[in-house]
């Protein structure tokens, strides 16, 4: 691991850490004052005291005594001020000891080397329910494809909009 690998994985231990801590000041010290927040339900929030707000009201409301496990799948730097990372955290409840398979998530995080060490400036955190591919020939597609062509008869559907 770099220099810069450590200090990522520090923030992001930082981050987990603030959460656990329900303390939304610290959480949102680990973000860029500019910093995009999509939350696993499609939410957004557009800059760090947006964010640190809806945090507040959901570690004084529904996710108080939550804490957020997880770690560092992967870093990758797209410049040598910029990287890419994947993990998961997911919140424990209080009243579990294990996490259950439906709440782990695995967020995708934009850092950004600032002036006093690295920041999140993006994160973008969805649900790990994975959908299995249907094989082209299988009952699902081929009703899908039958729908296409219906659709095209009468004149219905995107392609009659694009007209």
């Amino acid at each position: 691991m770099t220099t810069d690998d450590h200090a990522i994985a520090a923030l992001f231990d930082r981050l987990m850490q603030a959460w656990t801590d329900n303390d939304a000041a610290a959480y949102a010290a680990c973000f860029t004052e500019d910093s995009d927040y999509v939350s696993y339900d499609g939410t957004r929030a557009i800059g760090k005291l947006p964010m640190q707000h809806a945090h507040d009201q959901l570690f004084r409301g529904v996710l108080a005594g939550s804490a957020l496990v997880g770690g560092i799948e992967s870093i990758r730097y797209v410049h040598h001020d910029v990287a890419v990372i994947h993990g998961t955290a997911s919140v424990l409840m209080p009243w579990r000891s294990t996490l259950p398979k439906r709440r782990l998530s695995r967020q995708t995080l934009v850092a950004v080397r600032a002036e006093d060490g690295w920041r999140f400036t993006a994160l973008h955190n969805g649900r790990v329910r994975p959908v299995g591919i249907p094989d082209p020939d299988s009952l699902p597609s081929r009703m899908a494809q039958a729908m296409g062509r219906l659709a095209n008869r009468l004149g219905i559907g995107r392609r009659a909009a694009m007209s």
